[in-house]
């Protein structure tokens, strides 16, 4: 699976639906001349209503609906009648959205649950009718409310991509080849920086009808939590992956260097990240013959001790399976 025309950044106009005027309406039957006042309220305007929904992966349908207007709320009528309710707008949008408010960049809402709904903006209040306002010393009172008017905000929505795991690297490390490798995902892929412009999804599965989902996404520089190259863009995608799998090349002329500096710039970006679990695999491994991929792994058990690692290559299959289950195992350790 891949998902293509990916889109994880929208800005949008909404705005709530206007409360509906009371009524001033004075009760005049035939045989009540001097009925009193009757009027009803005006209904209260629709809201905008922001929907989770699990069957959507980005924010595609939005690239060409931008403005979403809810409904005005009917004005009230004779006989206490009440005016209609305005018509609510449901902005559905995929699990992992936050919703900023574009002047103040400040988040509003975030969207983690499916069929979660959360009310963006209130419809206008429906205006009171006369008959609310009469009294001892005014029997027949001539006026009403208006309605309360609706609320527009222009919104930014922003997709933190959900995957069991996420591909992290410099650019140009093998991270799209191993994605197309492992899925049926089809990303781009050129010999030359950031070829990957957007994270791609596929489904990895493996034997007894097992899967789980990785993204690749794009590649992180030095000074990317600063917002250099890509930067903050796709940052936030990391967040929400369940492991982390950082993607080093045999060939990378300081391995540890590379890899305490990628590190470096997801715990800058967010001190959370600090506690995700994460596996390091070095790519490229058919660039070297056997014996030089002994004499790597032995000193990669010295460099990195503890550290979890494995050595593969997207081009002849080397460790491609093993990949896979230490992956597995990796997701599913405390299931």
């Amino acid at each position: 699976m891949m998902v293509d025309n990916f889109v994880d950044y929208v800005k949008l106009t909404v705005k709530s639906g206007n409360g509906g005027r009371g009524s001033s309406h004075l009760r005049r039957e035939k045989y009540v001349p001097k009925g009193g006042p009757d009027g009803g309220d005006g209904g209260d305007g629709g809201s905008i209503i922001v929907l989770g929904d699990s069957n959507l992966w980005t924010l595609q349908s939005f690239r060409f609906k931008k403005h979403f207007k809810a409904g005005n709320g009917g004005d009230g009528g004779g006989s206490r009648k009440s005016g209609f309710s305005g018509k609510n707008i449901f902005i559905k949008v995929p699990l992992g959205t936050i919703v900023k408010d574009t002047a103040t960049n400040k988040t509003l809402i975030e969207i983690n649950e499916d069929k979660e709904e959360v009310i963006l903006l209130r419809g206008g209040k429906g205006g009171l009718g006369n008959s609310h306002f009469k009294s001892s010393t005014n029997q027949t009172p001539r006026y009403s409310q208006y309605g309360l008017p609706g609320q527009e905000v222009q919104i930014t929505l922003e997709l933190k991509i959900l995957a069991d795991v996420g591909l992290v690297g410099y650019p140009n490390v093998g991270k799209s080849t191993l994605l197309s490798v492992l899925t049926d995902a089809k990303p781009k892929i050129a010999d030359y920086e950031f070829t990957t412009l957007k994270p791609n999804l596929g489904i990895v599965s493996i034997s007894d009808y097992r899967s789980f989902v990785m993204a690749d996404i794009p590649g992180i520089i030095e000074g990317a939590s600063e917002g250099k190259g890509l930067g903050h863009y796709f940052l936030r995608h990391i967040e929400r992956n369940s492991i982390l799998l950082y993607i080093i090349p045999v060939d990378s002329k300081n391995v540890k260097q590379d890899f305490e500096v990628l590190k470096r710039e997801l715990i800058r970006y967010n001190p959370e990240l600090t506690d995700k679990e994460f596996i390091i695999a070095f790519s490229k491994s058919d660039l070297m013959d056997k014996e030089l991929l002994d004499e790597l792994e032995n000193n990669l058990k010295k460099e990195f001790n503890s550290v979890p690692f494995t050595i593969f290559s997207s081009v002849s299959s080397y460790g491609i399976n093993n990949l896979k289950e230490i992956l597995w195992k990796k997701l599913n350790k405390n299931t």
